[in-house]
């Protein structure tokens, strides 16, 4: 796990030599279905999801950072799944043991369990030593963590995080929740932008269920977005991965990545789609200043992979466990390896017609 201080004007650092290339790493919705937890639960009465993630650790730690959406609250017992999810705390060690550096918190299940499961949520988060966006105590809580603002490697990147609704719940007082709105957003992209970051990334909880492509009001929050300045725009909510590109400003030459959905990352949904996901990788590179030129950031590289959930009904296994499309299914269930494929040819098909600059990883 990598470590995190607090800095003034509450930035978070971490004190690392100086260097020109940074990688993020985004995966979809982390969710704990029903399943998930009676999978996870040891004769002991505790809960062991270690297993979960043992294929794609690696990946996730050789990031600079990574990032993934926290659709579950950490409200305490009892635990639940679907339609009102609490997980047990064993699912944030792992997650924080797999390598993940930030949990988007911003999504329609963050007031599942109302005000206790917010701030219980954010405490958790907060004793793991997990940085969060999205979800806040109070207002004042708000301001000192919001917008998220990361120094690493050279790099100064803001972190935005939105969600189109919370089920018709509203948050109780003082607590407050990241909604979609433009006279908001706007000032929290000023403010960011006051603190002159390298990067700006607005990640979105938006869009329609299952729905594979893009909605046209996705199309126009993500043109807007982009004239207001942001850099780049991942999204989640829509349980299916949806087309990504990579756009070009004219004018600059600037690139700019834009995910309209990384699917679902683990989970326990098996409709055709939703067993699976995208995870994306960006570098972002810098050049050096001069005499007579200001340091330039570009976007160096960017590519996907794709991950397949594994249920123990289809593998035999205790547990559920994220299986990296390219990894070898020998070991498999002639029914795993089936559905493995279905998902990735499924994927890959859509990618292939609607991607536009942007690749699978080669390995």
């Amino acid at each position: 796990m990598k470590t995190w201080a607090l800095l003034t004007l509450f930035l978070y650092s971490v004190t690392l030599s100086a260097q020109e290339r940074i990688t993020l790493l985004f995966v979809g919705d982390l969710m704990q279905h029903q399943a998930q937890i009676d999978a996870a639960r040891t004769p002991q009465g505790t809960y062991d999801y270690s297993s979960c993630f043992s294929l794609v650790k690696p990946q996730i730690q050789a990031a600079d950072i990574a990032i993934g959406n926290l659709e579950v609250t950490l409200g305490g017992q009892p635990y639940q799944g679907y339609p009102a999810f609490s997980a047990p705390d064993e699912y944030l060690y792992a997650i924080r043991d797999a390598g993940f550096d930030i949990l988007l918190t911003a999504n329609n299940h963050c007031l599942d369990r109302g005000q206790k499961g917010l701030e219980r949520t954010l405490h958790q988060l907060d004793s793991l030593q997990i940085l969060s966006a999205g979800t806040y105590r109070d207002s004042t809580d708000r301001h000192h963590r919001y917008p998220l603002l990361l120094q690493k490697n050279g790099f100064r990147i803001a972190l935005l995080n939105y969600t189109y609704g919370t089920n018709g719940l509203r948050p109780k007082a003082p607590n407050q929740v990241n909604y979609l709105d433009r006279r908001q957003m706007l000032k929290d992209i000023h403010t960011a932008q006051a603190w002159r970051p390298d990067v700006l990334i607005a990640c979105l909880h938006w869009g329609n269920e299952y729905q594979q492509l893009p909605s046209h009001e996705q199309q126009e929050w993500a043109d807007w977005l982009f004239a207001q300045g942001v850099d780049h725009i991942i999204g989640s909510h829509p349980h299916v991965v949806q087309p990504m590109e990579v756009r070009t400003d004219s004018l600059s030459g600037d690139r700019h990545l834009l995910v309209y959905s990384l699917g679902n990352y683990l989970s326990n949904m098996s409709a055709r789609h939703t067993d699976g996901g995208a995870v994306v990788s960006l570098t972002l590179e810098k050049t050096p200043p001069t005499a007579v030129t200001v340091p330039r950031i570009r976007l160096a590289s960017c590519s996907y992979d794709l991950v397949w959930t594994g249920r123990p009904t289809l593998t035999g296994k205790k547990n559920f466990i994220l299986y990296p499309v390219t990894t070898p299914t020998d070991s498999l269930s002639a029914a795993a390896r089936n559905r493995l494929k279905i998902f990735t040819e499924s994927t890959r098909k859509l990618f292939s017609k609607y991607n536009k600059g942007i690749g699978e990883q080669t390995k």
